[in-house]
């Protein structure tokens, strides 16, 4: 792919950024929605929900521009990116300078065996010799992960100290992390703590070379997104991707909070990293996306109540920062459930897109399960895990008569075969990670229009 094509398909991003800037009036930038797996359950017995805190993020009428973009390109130069990679990996890196504005802030790290800056942060309308420092950039040594991500966070720090604007380390490695702090926990270590300063990293995967668990988990500390990219020829749509969530982001510093009345006892967030205490459950989010969802799920026990009975089972508060006004706005909901001795009332109260978001997030984490069995000579474990969570999927499937999950069921049940048969090799490994990490992101498009 040329580069006026990544052109061409960061311009449909802005485009889109550009109309999400124009909505008519009285819209605000984030709707709450509290929504259930089902709104009625069965009366008299202890019963399992599942309940959806969903964000739909809109973009108000404004005339401002969109917030400015602070943005670090951390590429990856060690040897094994000779060749195509590291020429796609410019290419990239030129066409992401031309979609930036002129107050923007571009910085590009290179990091092999040392870190090295080849441009630091500064304003894209001011920099001098952009395009040539980047055609600069040899395969050469080895992985300083660690610290090239590191080096990244510094330039952006250099102006954070206005606090408005979108601040995002673009991680692009083919390799081992060899240099330096190289394990997952560190590198998650880092994720977290840049989260804590409104930075997040989303790490690029190239080839079969690199470390999935270790850029899975530093992206997913830091709220950033993970991608794998087997073949360097898809980089260039990996990455206008990525940049058009990176110009489209319309809220930072999210905080959803959760209260549970007495006889709703929350268990789990589903795919994420929440706190729970007694009857408050608490996410912390670093942004959103405009013309897009993001959601928490939790799965609760609720208590047993009598058919005709309505009560409350959650109420939520989300505190967020608007990018353009950088004002914090609060809104909150509540949802309440009823019971019946109905199976049919029941079974026709399901909310079947919950029901689906669900299946996608309880077979991502068997996928990362599974990973850790199979790592550890386990298969026929892991095999049984898929196998166990696919019949379970397909209960909700086939007694909610929810097509979506059946099917989504079908489609995933050859795979406990498959991996009782043959293992995971290095695609296949790292394809698990990074489609489970990006369902558990739960961001879906196309909502909040």
């Amino acid at each position: 792919m040329k580069t006026s094509h990544l052109l061409s398909l960061l311009a449909v991003a802005l485009a889109g950024a550009a109309s999400l800037f124009s909505k008519t009036a009285d819209q605000e930038t984030v709707r709450l929605h509290i929504d259930l797996d089902r709104v009625v359950l069965p009366a008299d017995s202890t019963e399992h929900a599942v309940v959806k805190i969903g964000l739909d993020c809109l973009r108000p009428p404004r005339h401002e521009s969109r917030p400015p973009v602070n943005l670090a390109l951390v590429i990856d130069r060690s040897g094994s990116m000779g060749g195509d990679k590291i020429a796609r990996a410019r290419e990239v890196a030129l066409a992401a300078v031309r979609s930036l504005s002129p107050d923007d802030i571009i910085s590009i790290i290179a990091f092999d065996t040392e870190v090295e800056t080849i441009v630091p942060a500064q304003r894209v309308g001011r920099a001098r010799g952009l395009e040539a420092a980047i055609r600069s950039i040899e395969a050469r040594g080895n992985t300083a992960l660690h610290g090239g991500v590191a080096a990244g966070a510094s330039e952006l720090r250099k102006h954070i100290e206005d606090n408005r604007g979108v601040y995002r380390v673009i991680l692009l490695s083919d390799g081992l992390a060899n240099v330096g702090p190289s394990s997952p926990e560190e590198l998650g270590r880092l994720g977290f703590s840049l989260m804590k300063e409104g930075i997040s990293v989303t790490t690029i995967g190239l080839g079969l070379g690199y470390n999935e668990d270790l850029m899975a988990r530093l992206a997913e500390r830091s709220d950033g997104n993970t991608y794998f990219v087997e073949n360097s020829a898809d980089l260039p749509r990996i990455f206008a991707a990525e940049l058009g969530d990176v110009l489209n982001v319309i809220a930072r510093r999210v905080v959803i909070e959760i209260d549970f009345p007495e006889g709703v006892r929350p268990m789990h967030f589903v795919g994420r990293e929440g706190v729970i205490r007694g009857q408050h459950a608490e996410l912390t989010l670093s942004q959103l996306y405009g013309g897009q969802e993001k959601f928490a799920l939790v799965e609760v026990e609720v208590s047993p109540s009598a058919s005709g009975h309505e009560r409350e089972i959650a109420r939520a508060q989300v505190s967020y920062e608007d990018t353009i006004t950088r004002r914090t706005s609060t809104i909150t909901a509540q949802r309440t459930v009823q019971f019946s001795k109905d199976r049919a009332v029941v079974v026709g109260s399901a909310n079947h897109q919950v029901q689906t978001e669900y299946a996608y997030n309880v077979m991502a984490l068997a996928k990362d399960k599974a990973i850790e069995l199979v790592d550890a000579g386990r298969r026929q474990e892991a095999a049984v895990l898929l196998e166990t969570r696919t019949a379970e999927l397909k209960t909700i499937g086939d007694v909610y008569n929810n097509s979506t999950v059946s099917t989504y069921a079908a489609a995933a049940a050859p795979e406990a075969d498959r991996l009782k048969r043959e293992g995971l090799n290095n695609a296949q490994r790292k394809s698990y990670r990074a489609d489970s990490q990006q369902v558990k992101t739960q961001q879906s498009s196309g909502s909040g229009q």
